[in-house]
């Protein structure tokens, strides 16, 4: 009875694992494609003979150990927000070990936020960029006729990449496990046969080399770090994905395939170098026999596809975490999956990212060009994931000072180094990133300073609910029958759409609710703890709805669940009122000119509410007004 108990649990564990090769390790698992070939780029000055090919060999196997092994799988992953991970749940996570007092604190780490999440976007706008050009690339190996059509071809990958998102990844997601299995296999076997020939390679095993090789190369091997970062660009993804499938299946294929298969390829372009050290160009194809090499482009094509789609689609996750947490306004989300919650697709990102990522090819034509502006964002957030997480575990309970400072300044200065080699980058293209990041940080943060004085604003005129329902209770309106819904932003005062209804129609609904919804510090909720009823008061009910950050509020399915009298039947026929704010741009202090004249746009462009929250669209009322900023 046991075996038969634990087999379904088997089963799913498996099925978790082979998920998580598919989604999460796509962009590491295609950085072979380039990394150790950029190492030995003509212009990084480092002559590939037998000492430099072993010590750059080992500086980048022991660089991605400490990193993700250790860094990531070990210490990192363990900061989850009740299961969630990625750069802004690990803020949130630090931010409940600040005292409200603090507030200086508490709004550098939402700016750490705010930052890590619009390099994060630029990184989905360059891997797709960079991945798709590696794979598409490696037909040169194969003829030199094929030079002219690299471009087009990548671009046709990419036209029919970013369409196809609007369809989800639902059916498409159930072949990527097993596809990027087959190309983490390929890799391990392709490095194997090549270790075979040349096991000299085996000597980058011992970390001495690394120091070596430092030692000789002084500040030409420091340069080289850069490209080094290469192999490590999709560790913040394993972060950024743990509430798709937990840490365990996450370590599981780590440790289980994806990591062996890494170290074997990255030993076996080694091998190559020491055995033909002039042939750099193109190097992970180098390793594969010539009857191999059309079925091998094809399979790192259809590999780098599913990298690039594991980023476009932790963008779209990222798009919704922002908005739900305030960093940025609403935007149009579309569910492509029934059952599972974590696929949407969000249209407005989509298409930033796409015109991003065709501009970047057109730019930069080549892989090797593209690898001088990768990395910058990747290591900056990186360095970041490694502040936050030491600060947060300095101020919990379980922290331990003696063990947190050495490990974590350990990583600082690691990661510090990263960036410091990323960052000469910028020269030579990475400027690109820097910009594009800062563009996406301008907006937020004046999209959150922007709220925060429109929140100032409307509470000089907030009523209190308890003065309102007295003047109700003295003067009753007529009531009518059915049900109106009236949607606030701020549960402690009246809707001015409710105010507005009773003041030009005067009447009031028979059952009339008053419904703030609210974005906790967490993933997700449970269902049991979603809906907060109160009331009546004056003939009043008054509904909170609570979501986590990782969830797109459904209102009238929670609203399904709360036992309100007289609702129950009328949801389908129920008004919704919702207030259409608009933002006047004033002299009045608080904000710069500019920057409100930015917030107003923003605010004007925001989705609505109907849409954001799933109202029925025939059911919305919308009524106007004005503040003034």
């Amino acid at each position: 009875m046991n075996m038969e108990e634990s087999k379904p649990s088997r089963s799913k564990k498996r099925s978790l694992v082979i998920a998580a090769l598919g989604v999460v390790f796509g962009d590491i698992g295609t950085s072979p494609l380039y990394a150790l070939r950029e190492c030995f780029a003509p212009e990084r000055g480092i002559e590939a003979s037998r000492d430099n090919v072993v010590g750059v060999v080992s500086v980048l196997l022991w660089s991605l150990s400490l990193v993700v092994c250790v860094k990531y799988l070990l210490i990192v992953l363990r900061a989850d927000n009740k299961g969630e991970g990625g750069i802004l749940a690990l803020v949130t996570v630090a931010s409940r070990y600040v005292s409200k007092g603090r507030k200086g604190t508490l709004a550098f780490l939402a700016t750490l936020g705010i930052i890590g999440a619009a390099l994060l976007l630029g990184d989905g706008m360059i891997t797709p960029a960079i991945s798709v050009l590696s794979a598409v690339e490696g037909l040169e190996v194969i003829s030199s006729g094929f030079d002219p059509y690299i471009i087009p071809l990548a671009l046709i990958v990419l036209v029919a990449l970013f369409p196809a998102q609007s369809r989800g990844t639902e059916k498409v997601g159930k072949v990527f496990g097993p596809v990027v299995s087959l190309w983490f296999v390929a890799m391990g076997v392709l490095g194997a046969v090549s270790i075979a020939k040349e096991p000299g390679i085996l000597a980058a095993a011992n970390p001495l080399e690394a120091v070596r090789f430092f030692a000789r190369n002084g500040a030409l091997g420091f340069g080289i770090l850069g490209s080094v970062f290469l192999a490590m660009t999709g560790a913040e993804v394993l972060y950024a994905d743990l509430g798709h499938f937990g840490r365990s299946p996450i370590r599981r294929a780590w440790f289980g395939l994806v990591y062996p298969a890494l170290v074997l390829n990255y030993m076996g372009q080694g091998a190559h170098l020491l055995g033909h050290p002039g042939e750099v160009e193109n190097l992970f194809f180098l390793l594969v026999p010539s009857w191999g090499l059309y079925p091998l482009v094809a399979l790192a094509t259809a590999a780098t596809i599913i990298a690039s789609q594991a980023v476009i689609s932790g963008s779209f996750s990222l798009a919704r975490q922002s908005a739900q947490l305030g960093f940025w306004p609403r935007v149009k989300i579309l569910h492509t999956s029934d059952e599972t919650a974590g696929q949407v697709y969000v249209p407005s990102v989509n298409k930033l990212l796409f015109v991003g990522t065709v501009a970047l090819v057109l730019g930069f034509r080549t892989s090797g060009r593209l690898g001088n502006a990768y990395g910058i964002a990747v290591s900056a957030t990186m360095l970041m994931t490694t502040c936050v997480t030491m600060f947060a575990a300095m101020r919990s309970k379980a922290g331990r000072p003696w063990l947190v400072v050495p490990v974590g300044l350990f990583f600082l200065v690691l990661d510090a180094s990263f960036f410091a080699s990323n960052a000469v980058k910028v020269v030579s293209g990475g400027w690109i990133v820097v910009l594009f990041a800062l563009v996406i940080f301008l907006f937020m943060r004046t999209w959150m300073d922007g709220r925060a004085l429109f929140a100032r604003r409307i509470a000089a005129y907030r009523i209190d609910p308890e003065l309102f329902a007295a003047s109700l209770e003295l003067e009753p309106p007529p009531r009518v029958p059915g049900a109106a819904i009236f949607l606030t932003a701020d549960p402690s005062g009246v809707p001015k759409a409710l105010l507005h209804n009773l003041k030009h129609n005067k009447i009031l609904h028979e059952t009339t609710i008053v419904l703030s919804v609210r974005t906790l510090d967490q993933g997700r909720v449970d269902e049991s703890s979603r809906v907060s009823v109160s009331g009546p008061f004056a003939g009043i009910w008054y509904v909170s709805l609570s979501f986590g950050f990782s969830e797109t509020p459904d209102v009238p399915r929670a609203l399904e669940k709360a036992k309100i009298p007289g609702i129950d039947g009328e949801l389908k026929r129920a008004a919704y009122f919702v207030g259409r704010e608009s933002v006047i741009v004033g002299r009045r202090e608080g904000m710069a000119h500019w920057r409100k004249r930015l917030f107003s746009f923003m605010f004007a462009n925001a989705s609505s509410p109907a849409l954001f929250f799933r109202l029925p669209i025939d059911q919305v009322v919308a009524l106007g007004s004005q503040t003034e900023l």
